[in-house]
Protein backbone atom coordinates (compact mmCIF):
# COMPACT_ATOMS: atom_id res chain seq x y z
CA UNK A 1 0.00 0.00 0.00
CA UNK A 2 1.24 3.51 -0.94
CA UNK A 3 1.85 5.71 1.68
CA UNK A 4 -0.43 8.68 1.85
CA UNK A 5 2.25 11.19 2.69
CA UNK A 6 -0.43 14.42 2.79
CA UNK A 7 -1.51 12.59 5.71
CA UNK A 8 1.61 12.79 7.24
CA UNK A 9 0.93 16.58 7.31
CA UNK A 10 -1.07 16.54 10.15
CA UNK A 11 0.77 15.16 12.19
CA UNK A 12 1.48 18.92 14.16
CA UNK A 13 -2.06 18.83 15.02
CA UNK A 14 -2.34 15.62 17.30
CA UNK A 15 -1.95 14.78 20.62
CA UNK A 16 -0.70 11.97 21.58
CA UNK A 17 -1.94 10.02 24.13
CA UNK A 18 -0.31 6.55 25.36
CA UNK A 19 -1.44 4.21 27.76
CA UNK A 20 -0.51 0.41 28.45
CA UNK A 21 -2.39 -1.83 30.04
CA UNK A 22 -2.21 -5.83 31.12
CA UNK A 23 -3.71 -7.38 27.85
CA UNK A 24 -2.06 -5.00 24.72
CA UNK A 25 -0.79 -1.58 24.27
CA UNK A 26 -3.27 0.63 22.91
CA UNK A 27 -2.73 4.16 21.78
CA UNK A 28 -4.82 6.95 21.74
CA UNK A 29 -4.98 9.77 18.95
CA UNK A 30 -7.30 12.50 18.48
CA UNK A 31 -6.81 14.60 15.42
CA UNK A 32 -8.56 17.80 15.41
CA UNK A 33 -9.53 17.60 11.84
CA UNK A 34 -10.33 15.47 9.57
CA UNK A 35 -8.34 14.66 6.37
CA UNK A 36 -9.40 13.68 3.05
CA UNK A 37 -9.76 9.81 4.20
CA UNK A 38 -8.90 9.57 8.23
CA UNK A 39 -11.77 9.16 10.20
CA UNK A 40 -12.42 11.10 13.49
CA UNK A 41 -13.64 9.59 16.31
CA UNK A 42 -16.70 11.84 17.25
CA UNK A 43 -17.11 13.52 14.07
CA UNK A 44 -20.68 12.95 11.94
CA UNK A 45 -19.16 10.81 8.95
CA UNK A 46 -17.87 8.16 11.44
CA UNK A 47 -21.33 7.89 13.13
CA UNK A 48 -22.47 7.67 9.90
CA UNK A 49 -20.22 4.63 9.12
CA UNK A 50 -21.23 2.88 12.18
CA UNK A 51 -25.01 3.83 12.12
CA UNK A 52 -25.06 1.94 7.60
CA UNK A 53 -23.22 -0.74 9.42
CA UNK A 54 -25.81 -2.05 12.25
CA UNK A 55 -27.88 -4.67 12.38
CA UNK A 56 -31.23 -4.18 10.23
CA UNK A 57 -33.22 -6.56 12.28
CA UNK A 58 -36.74 -5.36 10.20
CA UNK A 59 -36.81 -8.06 7.80
CA UNK A 60 -37.51 -10.47 10.50
CA UNK A 61 -40.56 -8.43 12.43
CA UNK A 62 -42.83 -10.53 10.64
CA UNK A 63 -42.13 -13.03 13.96
CA UNK A 64 -40.37 -10.54 16.85
CA UNK A 65 -42.30 -7.27 15.56
CA UNK A 66 -38.79 -5.49 16.78
CA UNK A 67 -36.60 -3.50 14.49
CA UNK A 68 -33.15 -3.34 15.95
CA UNK A 69 -32.97 -7.31 16.82
CA UNK A 70 -33.26 -10.18 14.26
CA UNK A 71 -33.73 -13.87 15.41
CA UNK A 72 -31.16 -16.08 14.41
CA UNK A 73 -32.49 -19.20 11.89
CA UNK A 74 -32.95 -21.76 12.03
CA UNK A 75 -35.96 -21.29 14.20
CA UNK A 76 -39.49 -23.47 14.90
CA UNK A 77 -42.46 -21.06 15.40
CA UNK A 78 -45.94 -22.30 15.81
CA UNK A 79 -48.48 -19.72 13.13
CA UNK A 80 -51.89 -20.03 13.80
CA UNK A 81 -51.77 -23.90 14.93
CA UNK A 82 -49.13 -24.96 12.51
CA UNK A 83 -45.39 -25.66 13.22
CA UNK A 84 -43.12 -24.39 10.91
CA UNK A 85 -39.14 -24.91 10.84
CA UNK A 86 -38.02 -21.26 9.85
CA UNK A 87 -34.66 -21.95 7.88
CA UNK A 88 -34.18 -18.97 5.66
CA UNK A 89 -35.52 -15.84 4.51
CA UNK A 90 -38.28 -17.28 2.27
CA UNK A 91 -40.42 -18.60 4.86
CA UNK A 92 -41.54 -15.06 6.13
CA UNK A 93 -43.28 -15.21 3.18
CA UNK A 94 -44.48 -18.37 4.34
CA UNK A 95 -46.16 -17.30 7.24
CA UNK A 96 -47.66 -14.05 6.07
CA UNK A 97 -49.29 -16.40 3.80
CA UNK A 98 -51.05 -18.31 6.68
CA UNK A 99 -51.58 -14.85 8.31
CA UNK A 100 -53.39 -13.66 4.65
CA UNK A 101 -55.19 -16.65 4.42
CA UNK A 102 -58.48 -15.41 6.36
CA UNK A 103 -58.74 -11.72 6.89
CA UNK A 104 -61.23 -11.65 10.25
CA UNK A 105 -59.17 -14.42 12.00
CA UNK A 106 -57.40 -13.80 14.71
CA UNK A 107 -53.58 -14.56 13.96
CA UNK A 108 -51.13 -15.83 16.47
CA UNK A 109 -47.30 -16.94 16.14
CA UNK A 110 -45.47 -18.70 18.97
CA UNK A 111 -41.86 -19.15 19.30
CA UNK A 112 -40.11 -22.30 20.77
CA UNK A 113 -37.62 -20.99 23.22
CA UNK A 114 -34.61 -20.68 23.98
CA UNK A 115 -33.48 -18.46 21.05
CA UNK A 116 -30.79 -16.64 19.99
CA UNK A 117 -31.47 -12.95 19.58
CA UNK A 118 -28.82 -10.49 17.54
CA UNK A 119 -28.73 -7.05 18.34
CA UNK A 120 -28.14 -3.86 16.77
CA UNK A 121 -24.44 -3.86 17.76
CA UNK A 122 -24.60 -7.71 15.77
CA UNK A 123 -23.86 -9.29 18.95
CA UNK A 124 -25.66 -12.57 19.69
CA UNK A 125 -27.70 -13.52 23.33
CA UNK A 126 -29.76 -15.86 24.39
CA UNK A 127 -33.17 -15.77 25.03
CA UNK A 128 -35.01 -17.98 27.55
CA UNK A 129 -38.44 -16.84 27.39
CA UNK A 130 -41.29 -14.37 26.34
CA UNK A 131 -40.67 -11.91 29.24
CA UNK A 132 -36.83 -11.91 28.00
CA UNK A 133 -38.01 -11.34 24.80
CA UNK A 134 -40.21 -8.46 25.46
CA UNK A 135 -37.25 -6.55 27.65
CA UNK A 136 -35.74 -6.45 23.72
CA UNK A 137 -38.11 -5.76 21.86
CA UNK A 138 -39.73 -3.18 23.88
CA UNK A 139 -36.10 -1.16 23.39
CA UNK A 140 -36.79 -1.02 19.97
CA UNK A 141 -39.94 1.26 20.34
CA UNK A 142 -42.78 0.84 18.40
CA UNK A 143 -43.48 0.43 14.35
CA UNK A 144 -42.25 3.03 11.76
CA UNK A 145 -40.53 4.83 14.89
CA UNK A 146 -37.42 6.76 14.12
CA UNK A 147 -33.81 4.97 14.96
CA UNK A 148 -30.15 5.13 15.08
CA UNK A 149 -29.64 2.72 11.83
CA UNK A 150 -29.11 4.14 8.17
CA UNK A 151 -30.73 1.39 5.89
CA UNK A 152 -31.40 3.53 3.26
CA UNK A 153 -27.15 2.73 1.83
CA UNK A 154 -24.87 0.08 1.59
CA UNK A 155 -21.48 -0.28 1.37
CA UNK A 156 -20.17 -2.77 -0.94
CA UNK A 157 -17.73 -5.17 0.40
CA UNK A 158 -15.09 -5.46 0.58
CA UNK A 159 -13.73 -2.16 1.31
CA UNK A 160 -10.08 -1.70 3.16
CA UNK A 161 -8.59 0.77 6.16
CA UNK A 162 -5.26 1.47 6.41
CA UNK A 163 -3.83 2.05 10.30
CA UNK A 164 -1.65 4.33 11.82
CA UNK A 165 1.05 4.32 14.90
CA UNK A 166 1.96 7.36 17.24
CA UNK A 167 4.04 8.87 14.74
CA UNK A 168 0.69 8.21 12.24
CA UNK A 169 2.47 6.14 9.93
CA UNK A 170 0.73 3.09 8.15
CA UNK A 171 1.60 0.04 10.21
CA UNK A 172 -1.50 -2.34 8.78
CA UNK A 173 -3.98 -2.53 6.31
CA UNK A 174 -7.21 -4.64 7.64
CA UNK A 175 -9.91 -5.73 4.61
CA UNK A 176 -14.14 -5.83 6.15
CA UNK A 177 -16.10 -7.67 4.30
CA UNK A 178 -20.01 -7.35 5.93
CA UNK A 179 -21.46 -5.51 8.45
CA UNK A 180 -20.79 -6.93 11.45
CA UNK A 181 -16.75 -6.66 11.19
CA UNK A 182 -17.37 -2.96 9.74
CA UNK A 183 -19.30 -2.60 12.99
CA UNK A 184 -17.24 -3.60 15.13
CA UNK A 185 -13.89 -2.24 13.55
CA UNK A 186 -15.87 1.30 13.59
CA UNK A 187 -16.39 0.93 17.81
CA UNK A 188 -12.95 0.94 18.14
CA UNK A 189 -12.63 3.92 15.80
CA UNK A 190 -15.02 5.82 17.92
CA UNK A 191 -13.84 4.71 21.17
CA UNK A 192 -9.92 6.11 19.85
CA UNK A 193 -8.42 2.97 20.09
CA UNK A 194 -7.31 2.97 16.54
CA UNK A 195 -6.81 5.74 14.25
CA UNK A 196 -7.85 4.33 10.17
CA UNK A 197 -8.16 6.03 6.91
CA UNK A 198 -10.51 4.42 4.34
CA UNK A 199 -8.88 2.91 1.31
CA UNK A 200 -10.47 4.99 -1.65
CA UNK A 201 -12.69 4.46 -3.94
CA UNK A 202 -15.30 2.87 -2.02
CA UNK A 203 -18.58 1.83 -3.42
CA UNK A 204 -22.26 2.77 -2.22
CA UNK A 205 -25.09 0.68 -2.95
CA UNK A 206 -28.50 2.52 -2.52
CA UNK A 207 -31.96 1.07 -1.88
CA UNK A 208 -32.97 0.85 -5.43
CA UNK A 209 -29.59 -1.33 -6.44
CA UNK A 210 -28.06 1.80 -8.08
CA UNK A 211 -24.35 2.47 -7.15
CA UNK A 212 -22.26 5.15 -6.51
CA UNK A 213 -18.13 5.31 -6.35
CA UNK A 214 -16.74 8.06 -3.78
CA UNK A 215 -13.12 8.71 -3.60
CA UNK A 216 -12.70 10.47 -0.46
CA UNK A 217 -14.57 11.17 3.00
CA UNK A 218 -16.32 14.49 1.64
CA UNK A 219 -17.86 12.65 -1.00
CA UNK A 220 -18.56 9.57 1.05
CA UNK A 221 -20.27 11.77 4.16
CA UNK A 222 -22.62 14.25 1.40
CA UNK A 223 -23.83 10.81 -0.09
CA UNK A 224 -24.91 8.79 3.09
CA UNK A 225 -26.25 12.20 4.38
CA UNK A 226 -28.11 12.68 0.94
CA UNK A 227 -29.23 8.84 0.77
CA UNK A 228 -29.88 7.94 4.69
CA UNK A 229 -33.63 9.37 4.77
CA UNK A 230 -34.31 8.20 0.80
CA UNK A 231 -35.99 5.42 1.35
CA UNK A 232 -38.83 3.75 3.47
CA UNK A 233 -37.44 1.49 5.80
CA UNK A 234 -40.16 -0.83 6.03
CA UNK A 235 -39.79 -0.94 9.85
CA UNK A 236 -43.46 -2.07 10.29
CA UNK A 237 -44.36 -5.80 11.38
CA UNK A 238 -45.37 -6.83 7.73
CA UNK A 239 -43.03 -8.67 5.89
CA UNK A 240 -43.75 -7.57 2.49
CA UNK A 241 -43.37 -3.82 2.03
CA UNK A 242 -47.30 -2.57 2.43
CA UNK A 243 -46.14 1.01 4.07
CA UNK A 244 -45.91 2.84 0.83
CA UNK A 245 -46.48 6.63 0.89
CA UNK A 246 -49.36 8.28 -1.05
CA UNK A 247 -47.05 9.59 -3.72
CA UNK A 248 -44.50 6.09 -3.93
CA UNK A 249 -47.85 4.04 -3.95
CA UNK A 250 -49.39 6.04 -7.34
CA UNK A 251 -46.37 5.74 -9.07
CA UNK A 252 -46.12 1.93 -8.37
CA UNK A 253 -49.86 1.90 -9.66
CA UNK A 254 -49.25 4.22 -12.54
CA UNK A 255 -46.05 2.56 -13.44
CA UNK A 256 -47.51 -0.44 -15.64
CA UNK A 257 -50.94 -1.62 -16.66
CA UNK A 258 -52.53 -4.52 -14.39
CA UNK A 259 -53.89 -8.01 -14.83
CA UNK A 260 -56.78 -9.50 -12.72
CA UNK A 261 -55.74 -12.98 -11.51
CA UNK A 262 -58.14 -13.66 -8.49
CA UNK A 263 -61.50 -11.63 -7.44
CA UNK A 264 -63.59 -12.35 -4.84
CA UNK A 265 -66.85 -10.25 -3.99
CA UNK A 266 -69.05 -10.76 -0.56
CA UNK A 267 -67.87 -14.45 -0.46
CA UNK A 268 -68.04 -14.97 -4.18
CA UNK A 269 -65.42 -16.09 -6.67
CA UNK A 270 -65.78 -14.18 -9.68
CA UNK A 271 -61.98 -15.19 -10.98
CA UNK A 272 -63.64 -17.18 -14.19
CA UNK A 273 -65.52 -13.71 -15.16
CA UNK A 274 -62.88 -10.81 -14.20
CA UNK A 275 -59.76 -13.03 -15.01
CA UNK A 276 -56.72 -11.03 -16.86
CA UNK A 277 -59.34 -8.08 -17.16
CA UNK A 278 -56.56 -5.06 -18.03
CA UNK A 279 -56.63 -2.53 -15.55
CA UNK A 280 -55.05 1.00 -16.21
CA UNK A 281 -54.37 3.58 -13.61
CA UNK A 282 -53.84 6.57 -15.11
CA UNK A 283 -52.80 10.66 -14.56
CA UNK A 284 -55.63 12.89 -13.04
CA UNK A 285 -57.09 9.55 -10.96
CA UNK A 286 -58.80 8.30 -14.42
CA UNK A 287 -59.32 4.34 -14.02
CA UNK A 288 -59.41 2.51 -17.16
CA UNK A 289 -60.24 -1.26 -17.46
CA UNK A 290 -60.54 -3.60 -20.51
CA UNK A 291 -62.73 -6.73 -20.30
CA UNK A 292 -61.67 -9.63 -22.50
CA UNK A 293 -64.64 -9.01 -24.78
CA UNK A 294 -62.81 -6.00 -25.60
CA UNK A 295 -65.49 -3.36 -24.05
CA UNK A 296 -63.37 -0.48 -22.09
CA UNK A 297 -64.74 0.95 -19.04
CA UNK A 298 -63.28 4.33 -17.61
CA UNK A 299 -63.96 5.25 -14.23
CA UNK A 300 -61.89 7.35 -11.14
CA UNK A 301 -59.69 5.91 -8.60
CA UNK A 302 -57.51 7.43 -5.94
CA UNK A 303 -55.45 6.07 -2.51
CA UNK A 304 -54.82 7.56 1.05
CA UNK A 305 -52.91 6.11 3.69
CA UNK A 306 -54.43 5.30 7.20
CA UNK A 307 -53.68 4.09 10.53
CA UNK A 308 -54.68 0.68 9.26
CA UNK A 309 -52.36 1.11 5.96
CA UNK A 310 -52.89 1.99 2.61
CA UNK A 311 -55.92 1.77 0.75
CA UNK A 312 -57.18 2.24 -2.30
CA UNK A 313 -60.22 3.24 -3.85
CA UNK A 314 -62.25 2.75 -7.62
CA UNK A 315 -65.33 3.69 -9.09
CA UNK A 316 -67.26 2.85 -11.53
CA UNK A 317 -70.34 3.36 -13.05
CA UNK A 318 -71.52 0.36 -13.91
CA UNK A 319 -69.11 -2.32 -12.87
CA UNK A 320 -70.65 -2.42 -9.33
CA UNK A 321 -68.26 -5.49 -8.41
CA UNK A 322 -64.59 -3.36 -8.11
CA UNK A 323 -66.83 -0.30 -7.06
CA UNK A 324 -65.26 -0.19 -3.37
CA UNK A 325 -62.62 0.84 -0.76
CA UNK A 326 -60.13 -2.00 -0.72
CA UNK A 327 -57.54 -2.24 1.41
CA UNK A 328 -53.87 -2.88 0.32
CA UNK A 329 -52.37 -5.79 2.48
CA UNK A 330 -49.76 -7.01 0.13
CA UNK A 331 -47.55 -5.26 -1.89
CA UNK A 332 -44.93 -7.91 -3.49
CA UNK A 333 -42.77 -7.35 -6.88
CA UNK A 334 -44.84 -6.94 -9.69
CA UNK A 335 -48.09 -8.28 -7.51
CA UNK A 336 -50.60 -5.72 -5.71
CA UNK A 337 -53.36 -8.03 -3.02
CA UNK A 338 -56.36 -5.95 -1.81
CA UNK A 339 -59.45 -6.59 0.43
CA UNK A 340 -62.18 -5.45 2.35
CA UNK A 341 -64.69 -6.97 5.21
CA UNK A 342 -67.16 -9.27 3.80
CA UNK A 343 -65.30 -11.66 1.81
CA UNK A 344 -63.85 -9.11 -1.04
CA UNK A 345 -60.21 -9.77 -2.40
CA UNK A 346 -58.21 -9.22 -6.16
CA UNK A 347 -54.84 -10.22 -7.11
CA UNK A 348 -53.35 -7.75 -9.49
CA UNK A 349 -49.83 -8.84 -11.05
CA UNK A 350 -48.16 -6.65 -13.37
CA UNK A 351 -47.65 -6.67 -16.99
CA UNK A 352 -45.70 -3.53 -18.71
CA UNK A 353 -45.90 -5.83 -22.30
CA UNK A 354 -49.95 -5.37 -22.08
CA UNK A 355 -51.55 -2.77 -24.76
CA UNK A 356 -54.64 -1.35 -23.11
CA UNK A 357 -55.49 0.90 -26.09
CA UNK A 358 -56.01 -1.52 -29.12
CA UNK A 359 -55.79 1.05 -32.25
CA UNK A 360 -55.73 -0.79 -35.70
CA UNK A 361 -52.09 1.10 -36.80
CA UNK A 362 -50.74 -1.25 -33.66
CA UNK A 363 -52.86 -4.36 -34.14
CA UNK A 364 -51.28 -4.08 -37.81
CA UNK A 365 -47.52 -3.05 -36.86
CA UNK A 366 -47.94 -6.15 -34.62
CA UNK A 367 -49.08 -8.43 -36.75
CA UNK A 368 -46.60 -7.28 -39.47
CA UNK A 369 -43.46 -7.60 -37.37
CA UNK A 370 -43.21 -11.37 -37.39
CA UNK A 371 -44.51 -14.53 -37.93
CA UNK A 372 -47.51 -16.13 -36.47
CA UNK A 373 -48.05 -19.21 -34.75
CA UNK A 374 -51.65 -20.96 -34.23
CA UNK A 375 -50.71 -21.99 -29.92
CA UNK A 376 -54.47 -22.47 -29.37
CA UNK A 377 -58.04 -23.01 -31.60
CA UNK A 378 -60.86 -23.70 -30.27
CA UNK A 379 -64.06 -23.30 -32.71
CA UNK A 380 -67.65 -24.84 -31.54
CA UNK A 381 -66.20 -26.56 -28.36
CA UNK A 382 -63.31 -28.81 -30.68
CA UNK A 383 -59.64 -27.76 -30.17
CA UNK A 384 -58.85 -27.22 -33.85
CA UNK A 385 -54.83 -25.97 -32.77
CA UNK A 386 -53.26 -29.57 -34.18
CA UNK A 387 -54.21 -28.96 -37.53
CA UNK A 388 -52.02 -25.83 -37.47
CA UNK A 389 -48.55 -27.08 -35.56
CA UNK A 390 -45.88 -25.82 -38.28
CA UNK A 391 -48.04 -23.43 -40.19
CA UNK A 392 -46.82 -20.57 -39.08
CA UNK A 393 -49.14 -17.04 -40.63
CA UNK A 394 -47.09 -14.14 -42.33
CA UNK A 395 -48.87 -11.28 -42.36
CA UNK A 396 -48.23 -8.20 -45.23
CA UNK A 397 -48.88 -4.82 -45.31
CA UNK A 398 -50.89 -5.24 -48.70
CA UNK A 399 -52.98 -6.89 -46.30
CA UNK A 400 -52.50 -10.39 -47.74
CA UNK A 401 -51.88 -13.18 -45.57
CA UNK A 402 -49.61 -16.20 -46.16
CA UNK A 403 -50.12 -19.62 -44.39
CA UNK A 404 -46.78 -22.41 -44.69
CA UNK A 405 -48.57 -25.46 -45.30
CA UNK A 406 -45.91 -28.42 -45.95
CA UNK A 407 -43.27 -25.70 -47.19
CA UNK A 408 -45.43 -24.15 -49.62
CA UNK A 409 -47.29 -20.87 -48.75
CA UNK A 410 -50.81 -20.47 -49.33
CA UNK A 411 -52.24 -17.06 -49.45
CA UNK A 412 -54.86 -15.24 -48.63
CA UNK A 413 -56.25 -11.71 -47.36
CA UNK A 414 -56.90 -10.10 -43.77
CA UNK A 415 -58.05 -6.99 -42.80
CA UNK A 416 -57.97 -5.50 -39.40
CA UNK A 417 -61.37 -3.92 -38.46
CA UNK A 418 -63.00 -1.29 -35.89
CA UNK A 419 -66.08 -2.83 -34.26
CA UNK A 420 -68.10 -0.81 -31.57
CA UNK A 421 -67.41 -3.76 -29.14
CA UNK A 422 -63.34 -2.82 -30.36
CA UNK A 423 -60.51 -3.80 -32.89
CA UNK A 424 -61.54 -7.24 -35.00
CA UNK A 425 -59.76 -9.69 -37.12
CA UNK A 426 -60.37 -11.14 -40.34
CA UNK A 427 -58.30 -13.74 -42.08
CA UNK A 428 -59.36 -15.62 -45.66
CA UNK A 429 -57.87 -18.14 -46.62
CA UNK A 430 -58.91 -20.75 -48.76
CA UNK A 431 -59.67 -24.51 -47.45
CA UNK A 432 -59.44 -22.82 -43.49
CA UNK A 433 -62.73 -21.89 -42.67
CA UNK A 434 -62.20 -21.81 -38.72
CA UNK A 435 -60.03 -19.26 -39.41
CA UNK A 436 -62.71 -16.93 -41.76
CA UNK A 437 -64.35 -16.12 -38.27
CA UNK A 438 -65.12 -12.63 -37.37
CA UNK A 439 -63.02 -12.50 -34.43
CA UNK A 440 -62.52 -9.61 -31.78
CA UNK A 441 -59.28 -9.14 -29.82
CA UNK A 442 -59.65 -9.40 -26.36
CA UNK A 443 -55.84 -8.99 -25.02
CA UNK A 444 -53.00 -7.84 -26.74
CA UNK A 445 -48.99 -7.82 -25.85
CA UNK A 446 -45.94 -7.83 -28.97
CA UNK A 447 -46.02 -11.32 -28.23
CA UNK A 448 -49.43 -12.05 -27.67
CA UNK A 449 -52.94 -12.01 -29.36
CA UNK A 450 -55.87 -13.36 -28.16
CA UNK A 451 -59.00 -13.37 -30.18
CA UNK A 452 -62.78 -14.47 -29.48
CA UNK A 453 -65.73 -15.23 -31.38
CA UNK A 454 -68.96 -16.14 -29.78
CA UNK A 455 -67.80 -19.41 -28.28
CA UNK A 456 -64.75 -19.69 -30.08
CA UNK A 457 -61.19 -18.31 -29.10
CA UNK A 458 -58.22 -18.52 -30.71
CA UNK A 459 -54.59 -17.42 -29.51
CA UNK A 460 -51.86 -16.39 -31.85
CA UNK A 461 -47.71 -15.87 -30.40
CA UNK A 462 -45.48 -14.34 -32.13
CA UNK A 463 -42.66 -16.11 -33.98
CA UNK A 464 -39.38 -14.70 -34.66
CA UNK A 465 -36.82 -17.60 -35.08
CA UNK A 466 -34.20 -15.53 -37.02
CA UNK A 467 -33.47 -13.69 -33.38
CA UNK A 468 -32.67 -16.79 -31.13
CA UNK A 469 -29.82 -18.76 -30.94
CA UNK A 470 -31.52 -21.72 -29.62
CA UNK A 471 -34.05 -22.22 -32.70
CA UNK A 472 -31.37 -21.36 -35.25
CA UNK A 473 -29.46 -24.20 -33.90
CA UNK A 474 -31.75 -26.85 -33.46
CA UNK A 475 -32.87 -25.79 -37.42
CA UNK A 476 -29.05 -26.47 -38.56
CA UNK A 477 -29.08 -29.81 -36.66
CA UNK A 478 -32.24 -30.95 -37.73
CA UNK A 479 -31.75 -30.04 -41.65
CA UNK A 480 -28.25 -31.34 -41.34
CA UNK A 481 -28.96 -35.21 -41.05
CA UNK A 482 -32.20 -37.57 -42.00
CA UNK A 483 -33.24 -39.60 -39.47
CA UNK A 484 -34.83 -42.51 -38.15
CA UNK A 485 -37.21 -43.41 -34.93
CA UNK A 486 -34.78 -45.08 -32.30
CA UNK A 487 -37.57 -45.38 -29.81
CA UNK A 488 -41.30 -44.37 -28.81
CA UNK A 489 -42.56 -44.97 -25.62
CA UNK A 490 -46.19 -44.69 -25.05
CA UNK A 491 -45.80 -45.78 -21.28
CA UNK A 492 -44.61 -48.66 -21.25
CA UNK A 493 -45.49 -49.84 -24.22
CA UNK A 494 -42.84 -49.96 -26.72
CA UNK A 495 -43.97 -49.12 -30.05
CA UNK A 496 -40.69 -48.59 -31.57
CA UNK A 497 -40.87 -50.82 -34.09
CA UNK A 498 -44.12 -49.42 -35.82
CA UNK A 499 -41.58 -47.05 -37.41
CA UNK A 500 -39.00 -49.52 -38.71
CA UNK A 501 -37.07 -48.71 -41.88
CA UNK A 502 -38.60 -45.32 -42.40
CA UNK A 503 -36.66 -42.20 -43.00
CA UNK A 504 -37.47 -38.67 -41.35
CA UNK A 505 -36.59 -35.43 -43.04
CA UNK A 506 -36.62 -31.64 -42.28
CA UNK A 507 -36.42 -29.41 -44.79
CA UNK A 508 -35.22 -25.79 -44.13
CA UNK A 509 -38.81 -24.54 -45.62
CA UNK A 510 -40.81 -26.41 -42.92
CA UNK A 511 -41.49 -29.50 -44.97
CA UNK A 512 -41.31 -32.61 -42.81
CA UNK A 513 -41.73 -35.55 -44.83
CA UNK A 514 -41.17 -39.40 -43.96
CA UNK A 515 -39.98 -42.47 -46.48
CA UNK A 516 -39.98 -46.45 -45.76
CA UNK A 517 -41.97 -49.27 -46.67
CA UNK A 518 -42.91 -48.18 -50.19
CA UNK A 519 -44.51 -44.70 -48.66
CA UNK A 520 -43.95 -41.22 -48.56
CA UNK A 521 -45.87 -39.09 -46.01
CA UNK A 522 -45.34 -35.57 -46.19
CA UNK A 523 -46.23 -32.80 -43.24
CA UNK A 524 -44.97 -29.30 -41.52
CA UNK A 525 -42.42 -28.30 -38.65
CA UNK A 526 -41.42 -26.11 -36.31
CA UNK A 527 -39.08 -25.61 -33.55
CA UNK A 528 -39.97 -22.93 -31.14
CA UNK A 529 -40.09 -21.36 -27.86
CA UNK A 530 -42.84 -20.82 -24.77
CA UNK A 531 -41.70 -21.80 -21.31
CA UNK A 532 -39.09 -24.19 -22.90
CA UNK A 533 -37.82 -25.04 -26.30
CA UNK A 534 -40.20 -27.32 -28.70
CA UNK A 535 -40.64 -29.44 -32.12
CA UNK A 536 -43.81 -29.51 -33.70
CA UNK A 537 -44.49 -32.50 -36.01
CA UNK A 538 -47.88 -31.95 -38.37
CA UNK A 539 -48.68 -35.27 -40.15
CA UNK A 540 -52.16 -35.68 -41.83
CA UNK A 541 -54.53 -37.79 -40.19
CA UNK A 542 -54.96 -40.85 -42.76
CA UNK A 543 -50.69 -41.21 -42.27
CA UNK A 544 -50.79 -43.98 -40.18
CA UNK A 545 -48.52 -44.64 -38.03
CA UNK A 546 -46.72 -41.13 -38.41
CA UNK A 547 -50.00 -39.13 -37.01
CA UNK A 548 -49.49 -40.42 -34.02
CA UNK A 549 -46.63 -38.60 -33.05
CA UNK A 550 -48.39 -35.43 -34.64
CA UNK A 551 -48.05 -33.11 -31.08
CA UNK A 552 -46.11 -30.09 -30.10
CA UNK A 553 -43.36 -32.22 -28.53
CA UNK A 554 -40.94 -30.87 -25.55
CA UNK A 555 -37.50 -30.77 -26.82
CA UNK A 556 -35.60 -32.50 -23.32
CA UNK A 557 -32.09 -33.01 -25.46
CA UNK A 558 -30.94 -32.24 -28.88
CA UNK A 559 -27.38 -33.07 -30.24
CA UNK A 560 -26.39 -34.17 -33.92
CA UNK A 561 -26.42 -37.29 -32.77
CA UNK A 562 -29.47 -37.79 -30.78
CA UNK A 563 -32.85 -36.05 -30.36
CA UNK A 564 -34.94 -36.90 -27.35
CA UNK A 565 -38.71 -35.26 -27.41
CA UNK A 566 -41.38 -36.04 -24.37
CA UNK A 567 -45.24 -35.21 -23.53
CA UNK A 568 -46.51 -34.21 -20.54
CA UNK A 569 -49.77 -34.82 -19.54
CA UNK A 570 -51.89 -32.29 -17.20
CA UNK A 571 -50.04 -33.39 -14.01
CA UNK A 572 -46.68 -32.96 -15.20
CA UNK A 573 -46.26 -37.01 -16.20
CA UNK A 574 -44.35 -38.35 -18.71
CA UNK A 575 -47.01 -39.81 -21.35
CA UNK A 576 -44.91 -40.70 -24.24
CA UNK A 577 -40.86 -40.53 -25.25
CA UNK A 578 -39.62 -40.07 -28.87
CA UNK A 579 -36.13 -40.31 -29.42
CA UNK A 580 -34.28 -39.89 -32.77
CA UNK A 581 -30.69 -40.58 -34.14
CA UNK A 582 -29.27 -39.96 -37.57
CA UNK A 583 -30.51 -42.55 -40.24
CA UNK A 584 -27.88 -45.23 -40.96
Amino acid sequence: MKTNWKNLLLLPFFALLIFTSCQEEAVEITPTEESDTVLVADSELTSFVSAASKLDGSKDNIIDQASCISIKLPLTVIVNGLEIIVDSEDDFAVIEAIFDEFEDDEDDLDMIFPITVINADHEEVTVNNEDELAAYVEECGGENEEDDDIECIDFKYPISFSIFNADFLIIDTIEINNDRDLHRFMKRVREKEVVASINYPVTMVLADGSEIVVNNNEELHNTIKEAKDACDEDDDNDHNDDDFTKERLDEYLKECPWLVYEFKRDNQDNTDTYFEYAINFAEDGVLVMKARNGDVLTGTWDTRVSDRGALLKMEFENLADFTLEWFIYEIAEGKVKVYQEGGNRIIMKRNCDVIIDHTKERVENFLQECLWRVARLNVDGADNEKEYIGTPLKFFEDNSVKIRVEGELVEGTYEVIVRNAGIGLEINLEGRPDLKLQWLITFLREDLIKLESENNQMILMRYCPEVDQDINYILDVLVSSEWEVASYMVQDADLTQNYADYVIGFNENGRLFAEGAGNNFFGSWIAYRNEGLFLGLNFKGEDVPFYEITHRWKIKEITPNRIELKDYNANGEIERILVLEPWQ
